[in-house]
């Protein structure tokens, strides 16, 4: 590739090995990574390929080497550093899962929800924020929504706290801890407590206390894939953290925890709003309405895939 420098070669020979590596969508990657070296938009880069622009040398060599590592499957958003999610564009990387755009749905029916209330300052949670996503987009669209967030792993919390002095402009409280600690039943699998950990157990439960009944959404993309079925994809197999994957036989173990713990903190008639996989809609019903909640119904995403799950308190 490094014998070719116009624009529109570039991009077809970074398509065809794109396409041989098994990328889904390999034009829209070549044209990312190359927007990325060139520090312009997608569509900037499509006019310079009208244009026959061509790339300088120092550019080229960039460009190669970022796709010599998108052919291995290192996920894109990886190589930029950076994820689109609704109207912003979050920093993750190795650590931390990269939001998809099936969750910018799940999130909708939260802003919604909150959009729609009389109140001067809403209250709604983000358990297992990751890269802070739900909860700074809920900021974001919802300027009058006082949000909170919490995240167990260290390497996602710091990828979140990047992206909350970013976008959160003191409007999101961001919690490092346990979410199972929350859980005073003390039944959650794997509650992994950190003592001494000044962001875990006592001081989320601390921080969550004043919260008791009062939040009107909770919304979570917890992990929910069962711990036998890993995903195919290398991009999440290989590089999304297991931590933000799995959740025991069925997947739903920590999707049991969040029904119990959001049972104390939605106000009532509040709204519980969970992202899951397309054949769990049924057993997470059964679940949330065995607990107490009432009318749980399963949403699809923009593919009409089954993709949330609500309830009311």
């Amino acid at each position: 590739m490094n014998d070719v420098r116009d624009v529109r070669a570039v991009l077809g020979r970074l398509c065809e090995r794109f396409e041989a590596a098994g990328i889904a969508d390999p034009a829209a990657d070549a044209e990312l990574i190359v927007g990325h070296v060139l520090g312009v938009s997608r569509g900037r880069v499509q006019a310079l390929d009208v244009m026959g622009a061509e790339l300088s040398p120092e550019q080229l060599d960039a460009v190669h080497g970022l796709s010599e590592e998108r052919a291995r499957r290192v996920p894109l958003q990886h190589l930029t550093g950076r994820a689109p999610f609704r109207q912003l564009e979050l920093s993750v990387g190795p650590g931390v899962f990269v939001p998809r755009p099936e969750t910018e749905t799940v999130v909708q029916f939260g802003i919604d929800e909150l959009r729609a209330l009389p109140d001067a300052e809403p209250i709604a949670v983000d358990l297992c924020t990751g890269s802070g996503a739900i909860a700074l987009a809920i900021a974001h669209e919802v300027p009058a929504a006082r949000v909170w967030a919490v995240e167990k792993s260290a390497e996602a919390h710091a990828w979140a706290e990047r992206n909350v002095r970013e976008w959160g402009a003191g409007r999101v409280a961001l919690l490092r801890g346990d979410v199972t600690e929350l859980d005073r039943g003390g039944r959650a699998a794997d509650a992994g407590s950190r003592d001494g950990d000044p962001g875990s157990a006592s001081s989320i439960g601390a921080a969550f206390e004043p919260l008791q009944g009062r939040v009107a959404v909770l919304v979570s993309n917890p992990p929910y894939v069962p711990r036998d079925m890993v995903p195919r994809d290398p991009e999440v197999r290989d590089h999304d953290p297991a931590l933000a994957l799995y959740s025991g036989a069925d997947g739903l173990d920590l999707i049991r925890v969040i029904s119990r713990i959001a049972l104390r903190l939605v106000r009532p008639g509040g709204l519980l709003v969970l992202e899951h996989a397309e054949m769990q809609g049924a057993a997470i019903r059964a679940l949330l309405t065995a607990d107490g909640w009432a009318g749980a119904e399963t949403r699809p995403d923009l593919t009409g895939r089954d993709r949330a799950t609500l309830a009311r308190r």
